[in-house]
C-alpha cells in the first residue's frame, strides 16, 4: 500500500487509517449556485405549516427544518419498506411493504392504522 502525504487531499478509506470503509460517507454540502439543501418545496411545506389553526408563525428555519425532518422520515420508512420487499424477494415497494416496516419498527408503531 502507498503511503499517503498529510494533507493530500486523499480520503480515509484511501489511506486506510480507521473508519468502516463499507458504509459511504454522506456528500458535503456544496455551496453551487444549483444546489438545494432540501428535496421537498419550502414553500409547500410552509403551506402546510400554515393549514394547521394552532401555528401562527413560522420563520424560515423552522420550515426548512420541518422539510428536512420530513426528508429524513420519508428515506427512512422507505428503506425499511425495501428491506420488507426484498425479503419478498421484489424491488418495487407495494403497500404491504409499508404496513409491514410499520409493524416491524417499533419507532413507526404511531402509525400503525393509518393506511387503512
Amino acid at each position: 500500500m502507498a503511503a499517503v502525504a498529510p494533507g493530500s487531499g486523499a480520503s480515509r478509506e484511501e489511506e486506510g487509517t480507521g473508519g468502516d470503509a463499507a458504509t459511504p460517507q454522506p456528500p458535503a454540502p456544496t455551496s453551487a449556485p444549483g444546489a438545494r439543501l432540501s428535496r421537498l418545496p419550502l414553500a409547500r411545506v410552509k403551506a402546510l405549516v400554515k393549514a394547521d389553526p394552532d401555528v401562527t408563525l413560522a420563520g424560515q428555519e423552522a420550515i426548512f427544518i420541518l422539510a428536512r425532518a420530513a426528508e429524513l422520515f420519508v428515506e427512512t420508512i422507505a428503506k425499511d419498506a425495501y428491506c420488507c420487499a426484498q425479503q419478498g424477494k421484489r424491488k418495487t415497494l407495494q403497500r404491504r411493504d409499508l404496513d409491514n416496516a410499520i409493524e416491524a419498527v417499533d419507532e413507526f408503531a404511531f402509525l400503525e392504522g393509518t393506511l387503512d
